[in-house]
């Protein structure tokens, strides 16, 4: 019987990956006159995977990076003018409004009358706890965790933490390797929702999950019919 439902927060209720693909062109553009613009967004994914076990997730983290990478793909002849684009980049991207995923509303609405609500999401602390301010569902949700990781540990932890049965409990995302693959390693419900845009580090090539181990919807407005199934 699930109980508590949790969601990711980034391209599960808002978007996100759009921001940072529209920033990592913009940043492209920024340094086609060192190198063309496939190479500069290549070697920043290098980078901020380089840099995640230093940084974590995040815009601030993102920022970072493309400002090394600016170092590096210049030879050093970055100017301050071009380092300031950058942390304009960063201010653009925390202060855009947020846009929630179409149907996102009324499923938070309709479940919270049902269930106890959670998000955990990766991220930087003070960027992420600003989204869920600013969506306005920060009133359905009963817990809210920030994570530098999702791995089953960190489930395991947050589920003791609240005292939630992992028989009780299903994760809703759109990362494989982040919101399902650790929940059924220790025994809870998961739900996969793809979202358009998927970056590169959270794409799992080969899956060791059996397809019946989770399930998958196209929609989040979908989630509450499939709730009412699993639990009949």
């Amino acid at each position: 019987m699930i109980t508590v439902i949790a969601f990711d927060a980034d391209d599960t209720l808002w978007h996100n990956e759009s921001l940072y693909n529209m920033t990592q062109s913009r940043f492209a553009e920024l340094l086609a006159p060192y190198h063309p613009p496939q190479e500069v967004e290549q070697r920043l994914y290098e980078t901020e995977v380089r840099n995640l076990n230093f940084y974590g997730y995040g815009v601030k983290s993102v920022t970072l990076s493309m400002i090394e990478t600016a170092i590096e793909l210049s030879e050093g002849r970055v100017c301050g003018k071009e380092i300031q684009e950058i942390i304009n980049f960063a201010r653009w991207m925390l202060n855009e409004p947020i846009e929630l995923l179409d149907g996102v509303e009324q499923t938070v609405v309709d479940l919270s009358k049902m269930y106890t609500l959670m998000v955990i999401t990766k991220g930087d602390l003070f960027d992420q706890e600003s989204k869920v301010a600013r969506s306005g569902l920060a009133d359905y949700f009963t817990h809210v965790e920030i994570v530098s990781e999702k791995t089953p540990e960190v489930y395991r932890m947050l589920l003791e933490k609240h005292n939630i049965a992992p028989e009780q409990f299903l994760m809703a995302g759109n990362s494989v390797p982040s919101d399902v693959l650790p929940i059924v390693d220790i025994g809870g419900q998961a739900v996969h929702i793809p979202y358009h845009i998927t970056w590169q580090h959270e794409i799992v090539a080969n899956n060791p999950t059996k397809p019946q181990d989770y399930f998958t919807l196209e929609r989040i407005s979908q989630l509450p019919g499939l709730i009412a199934e699993i639990n009949k």
